[in-house]
């Protein structure tokens, strides 16, 4: 078994290396090698070697899948899902129902029975996570905006895709909707979202932090990968899956100071693991299926580009995006991919899908997953061939509605602010009261009463709410801050009346779960008595005790939500005044790299002053002027907001990548024979500015058997030799 593992791992692997290799000379996306590969290492491709075991590499595809997800996670926090969750959730949306009806139309009309043509309808309308990230990464856009808005739509895609299963499931079963269920399945869902996200803030950056001197890569890729893969298996448990829980736990780790050097480690476990699962992908390609419902495939894989297009442009659109993005976002969404393998495994094993679903779904799958990176490649050519031809009225509207949509007024802009922390505040605590009820339920109480039968009730209520106590109160104390009330009583007579509302409503569901806890122990009367004089206890004598205590937890909260950026921009390390420590990553395109810190002339030129330097594991305190300072350098510097707010792009700023970079393969050794119409006669190697014109280095010029030095005086005659360093097609002008 042992042998056979690593004998399928080590075939694919090589065949992926060759292929992959190929397609980079010829200027492919790699994830189409990857797939080439895969048909290549297949049992359908009957003129090479195939895997023993497909079982095999499906193991190997799991993990690649997982430590994707995580990786995904590392770059795109819980603070960046909520700044573009709205957007994300009304384009997913909109995909969802848009592709689902056109799928399920699509399937009436090529004759499949109506189970059938749902279960189509939920496949298609599933972007693959892993193909864009692979695919963004080869083509470097994972830095642009419309790619944060894309990674957003595919995490709340995901998340559709579990309620998307329970309710095909009790169509296929019940032929009918369980509205029970499903909103069990809603819930448990935030229950296990929130509940980790609120322990991996709390536990994680602290954690990280107590063992920083410990923390070489080594070990941090153990914990790291360590983490990853617990959650995930945790994940499972809850009944989620395995990329949910790694994608949970990468977003976690990417608050904390730390995500930089965990996304470095992590890299090459996974460019292997992510290789093996687009691997897997290409050896589900059947030949003979394609040929033999070659027109089902194609008009699936045209529904899926165009449909993607479309309704993933509207989506955006209709969410405040700008054309550009809205068209960049829906080209970059046409295809399908592992959750449409998914919803056909559970069609199959619930006995309705028709077995010839499967595999026509799996070539669409692949014939998106190798148009994609090329319309990708289309969608700004796409735009400006739109933007030419959109009628001005259009135009104007679009324009109108965007800056409409993502322009409100103060006033409604306080009120949204205030609404949203009090929605999220009612929705943490209550999750956390829940969590605290469901352990005292299943363990505390069971066990007390194996202990001490007599006292078992007495003791687990007073266990159980001296832990609920503090957010309890919580949900008692006015989320409103007293600045914000005079605002709201400066532009609204009746500012009070929601206020009063809202505070109602957090009271009322505060001592529901107090009566609840003691129903459940005693009885529904005792829990109605007790449970309302307990309340009004906790919150006449403990909430100036416990509000104190409250508000040192939430701000500890914040600050390791927070914690890469406050550590970036140093707003938590006051130090005197206004002033405070601030940590930056040196960038490649720094205007002082390479310089000794007294010739940079930060001080005068920002007012600020670096008091250390971390380089790899070397740490420099207070450096001396003639220190120098290098990419990737680690500064601590001491200045106010504006100072490093100023500083920061500045220390930071990264080299942007092209495409017409010239290759460093292209420079080597020539000679050029100058010919009476060569531009350099009558000039000198300094003259004739080789270096800046040309980017060339002049060696040597050969004048018939003597080898004349480039000093400068030498001038250019017909029938020179010169022998330069450059680009060979460059050069080629001089003669």
């Amino acid at each position: 078994m042992i042998t056979s593992l690593i004998t399928d791992l080590a075939f694919i692997l090589i065949l992926g290396a060759i292929v992959t290799i190929l397609f980079k000379w010829i200027k492919q996306p790699v994830v189409l090698g990857y797939i080439v590969a895969g048909f290549l290492a297949s049992p359908n491709f009957e003129y090479l070697p195939s895997v023993n075991t497909a079982e095999n590499i499906e193991f190997w595809a799991q993990i690649g899948i997982v430590v994707l997800l995580f990786s995904l996670g590392l770059e795109f926090s819980f603070k960046k899902l909520m700044n573009v969750g709205g957007s994300a959730v009304v384009t997913a949306l909109i995909i969802v129902i848009g592709m689902m009806t056109g799928g399920f139309v699509i399937g009436h009309l090529l004759g499949f029975s109506n189970i059938n043509s749902l279960f189509l309808g939920g496949m298609l309308s599933m972007s693959s996570t892993t193909i864009i990230i692979k695919a963004f990464t080869d083509m470097n856009l994972r830095h642009k905006k419309f790619a944060s808005m894309v990674f957003a739509v595919l995490i709340v895609e995901d998340l559709f895709a579990v309620l998307m299963m329970v309710i095909l499931s009790s169509i296929a079963v019940n032929s009918s909707v369980e509205g029970g269920e499903m909103l069990y399945s809603v819930g448990k869902l935030a229950f296990f979202l929130i509940i980790w996200f609120l322990v991996g803030v709390f536990v994680l950056p602290s954690a990280f932090n107590a063992t920083r001197r410990f923390l070489n890569s080594e070990t941090l890729l153990v914990v790291a990968m360590g983490l990853c893969l617990g959650m995930a298996v945790f994940s499972v448990y809850c009944g989620f899956s395995l990329a949910l829980g790694a994608f949970v736990m990468g977003s976690i780790l990417a608050g904390t100071s730390y995500a930089e050097r965990i996304e470095h480690v992590v890299a090459p476990v996974k460019d292997l693991f992510g290789a093996v699962f687009f691997i897997s992908v290409g050896m589900m390609v059947q030949p003979q299926v394609i040929l033999d419902y070659w027109s089902p495939i194609l008009i699936l894989s045209a529904v899926v580009i165009v449909g993607m297009i479309i309704f993933g442009t509207f989506g955006m659109l209709v969410t405040g995006q700008t054309l550009k993005v809205a068209m960049q976002s829906g080209f970059s969404l046409t295809q399908i991919g592992e959750f449409a393998f998914i919803i056909a495994s559970l069609g199959m094993s619930l006995g309705v899908l028709d077995e010839t679903i499967y595999p026509i779904v799996v070539a669409v799958s692949v014939i998106t997953t190798f148009t994609t990176p090329y319309f990708i490649k289309m969608a700004e050519p796409a735009y400006n061939i739109v933007e030419k031809i959109l009628p001005k009225r259009l135009h104007f509207l679009i324009n109108r509605y965007t800056t409409q949509a993502s322009a409100e007024s103060e006033n409604n802009s306080l009120w949204a602010s205030l609404l949203r922390r009090y929605l999220w505040r009612v929705l943490l605590y209550s999750i956390v009261l829940i969590a605290i009820i469901v352990v005292s339920q299943q363990f505390l109480q069971p066990w007390l009463k194996d202990i001490m039968p007599s006292w078992h009730r007495f003791a687990s209520s007073v266990i159980t709410l001296s832990a609920m106590a503090p957010f309890l109160l919580a949900l008692s104390v006015p989320v409103s801050k007293k600045i914000e009330r005079q605002r709201l009583k400066q532009s609204h007579a009746h500012f009070d009346v929601p206020l009063i509302v809202m505070s109602l409503f957090r009271l009322i569901i505060a001592s529901v779960f107090i009566v609840y806890l003691l129903s459940d122990i005693y009885s529904f009367a005792i829990g109605v008595c007790f449970g309302l004089a307990i309340f009004v206890l906790f919150v006449v004598v403990l909430s100036k005790r416990v509000s104190s205590r409250l508000a040192n937890i939430e701000s500890k909260f914040l600050d390791n939500l927070n914690e890469r950026e406050l550590r970036r921009s140093g707003k938590n390390n006051n130090l005197v005044s206004d002033l405070h420590l601030a940590y930056m990553e040196v960038g490649h395109n720094c205007d002082f790299v390479g310089e000794r810190l007294i010739d940079s002339n930060i001080r005068k030129r920002f007012g600020v002053n670096i008091v250390s330097i971390q380089r790899g594991n070397t740490s420099i305190l207070i450096p001396k002027g003639d220190t120098r300072i290098f990419p990737g350098d680690v500064l601590g510097v001491i200045g106010n907001d504006d100072q490093i707010q100023q500083l920061l792009p500045v220390v930071e700023a990264r080299e942007e990548e092209t495409s017409s970079a010239v290759n460093a393969n292209d420079f080597k050794l020539t000679n050029v024979l100058l010919s009476e119409n060569s531009p350099l006669l009558g000039h000198t190697s300094a003259s004739a500015s080789i270096r800046n014109k040309y980017m060339a280095l002049v060696v040597a010029i050969q004048r018939e058997n003597d080898y004349l030095k480039p000093n400068g005086e030498v001038e250019f005659k017909p029938g020179d030799i010169v022998w330069l360093v450059g680009d060979a097609k460059v050069l080629a002008q001089l003669r």
